[in-house]
């Protein structure tokens, strides 16, 4: 079900550095997608609303009068919402805040010299749109982890979209009750690149935003990366993927539940299990092949297994398996060896850690208090997670008083003529040209320029 890449004997530790077309991966032509919703982005820029009401008929099925969800609709679906449901959506939701309350950075001031001063200042995004992806699944865990960590940023205005059903015309009912939960109240009917575009460009029924962050598919990927510029974002977000890097004191049970786990996703997520022990990855497998028969989505899951995006490294040694997992730079790394901690400290690359045999990636899914919204297609060697300071912005204040300028206005106007920008050295000594004391402090050009005072 799930195929095998032998690196045992390729010297991956000499030096040379490890291929990462070598590894397993799933093709996401982002690029070919931007041509597919160009046109779409263009269409709710010039057509507002009446575009959204389109291509909810034509994507989704779905009859529109109008893209916001009123707030009936919210308070019902609260109201309906199973309350076993609700009490896991409440603890979900206090775990991640206890982590994302100690994201929040404090504004720090820097005495440079006497009277000069650098404050660096962290002002949340005024506006954020929140995408919730729909499709094969329902993601009420994604409103939380989005949602959570812009209020703990202090962002005042949140809106939510999430793709329309057929039958109703809006999200679905739990993605409703999560936001009403949550105490949002500017949700809207959209999905796909025409939501992105939404924010982008805002329409009547919804005010641009200048971040857009969550999850999505290949159309929401290419949007995002359309209209970056014109709006932040997150990330562009491909296939969900697990990497497990693991030895002979991993139980075969729980690495082949948690490659599963993921797979049930989509059948282009990708799951990689790493390790030296070909005893391990044979019991992985014969434990696939029981627990994938009797799951519910094995269809889908079947299709992720045996794609080329997944499968099962074996290397000589845990050292080289940790090169293969940093090159892999996995969205979700478990680490089910002996002294997992250890090994988890020198992972450099990855979305979110998952260490030894107790933490799941289902459970960063739901209720670590950790954030879902990960990095994927190897972006996590340069890009990290959804969190607090993704929605905050750090702003630098300078202040100084005349001395301390007059303290360095040679060094401005020396660095401004080496660079061929003798105005910006002039801009400095204007500051000094009348100065009534004849202190001495810097003057124009000719006139005591770079004197102290």
């Amino acid at each position: 079900m799930i195929s095998r890449i032998d690196l045992r004997g390729s010297a991956l530790l000499d030096g040379g550095g490890l291929d990462p077309d070598l590894l397993p991966r799933a093709e996401l032509d982002v690029e070919a997608a931007l041509e597919k919703v160009r046109p779409i982005c263009a269409e709710v820029q010039h057509r507002g609303t009446a575009a959204l009401v389109e291509y909810a008929r034509r994507f989704d099925g779905a009859e529109l009068e109008r893209t916001r969800v009123p707030d009936s609709a919210l308070e019902r679906a609260l109201a309906e919402l199973d309350p076993k449901v609700r009490a896991a959506l409440e603890e979900s939701v206090r775990r991640a805040r206890l982590v994302h309350r100690e994201q929040r950075r404090s504004d720090s001031t820097v005495r440079v010299v006497p009277g000069g001063t650098v404050t660096e200042r962290w002002v949340p995004v005024e506006r954020v749109g929140l995408y919730v992806p729909g499709g094969r699944a329902v993601y009420p865990s994604s409103v939380v982890m989005n949602v959570v960590p812009a209020q703990e940023a202090g962002v005042e205005s949140l809106a939510v979209t999430s793709p329309p059903r057929p039958d109703t015309g809006l999200p679905h009912p739990t993605v409703l009750a999560t936001c009403a939960l949550l105490g949002v109240d500017e949700v809207f009917a959209a999905g796909g690149a025409q939501a992105v575009a939404m924010f982008a460009y805002g329409t009547e029924e919804c005010r641009p935003a200048q971040l857009v962050t969550g999850p999505g598919n290949i159309y929401v990927a290419a949007a995002k990366r359309l209209l970056k510029g014109r709006i932040g974002i997150d990330s562009e977000a491909g296939p969900t993927e697990i990497a497990i890097l693991a030895d002979d004191t991993a139980d075969p049970a729980h690495v082949a539940a948690d490659l599963i786990s993921q797979a049930e996703h989509d059948p282009m997520a990708a799951a990689v299990l790493v390790t030296p022990s070909e005893a391990l990855a044979d019991a992985v497998d014969a434990e696939l092949a029981v627990r994938v028969a009797a799951t519910r989505h094995r269809e889908r899951i079947t299709e992720a297994l045996s794609g080329q995006q997944s499968g099962t490294v074996l290397v000589d040694s845990l050292d080289e398996g940790l090169a293969v997992v940093n090159a892999y730079a996995a969205e979700h790394l478990e680490i089910q060896t002996a002294d997992a901690a250890g090994w988890a400290a020198r992972v450099r690359n990855a979305g979110a850690v998952f260490v030894g045999p107790h933490a799941p990636v289902s459970l960063g899914d739901y209720c670590a208090g950790s954030n879902h919204v990960l990095p994927t297609g190897g972006c996590a060697c340069h890009s990290s997670g959804l969190s607090v300071q993704s929605f905050l912005r750090g702003i630098h204040v300078v202040d100084y008083s005349r001395e301390a300028l007059a303290e360095v206005a040679e060094h401005v106007r020396v660095l401004a003529e080496a660079e061929d920008l003798p105005a910006h050295g002039e801009a400095v000594s204007a500051r000094f040209e009348r100065d009534p004391a004849g202190s001495g402090a810097p003057g124009p050009r000719g006139s005591g320029a770079g004197e102290r005072p």
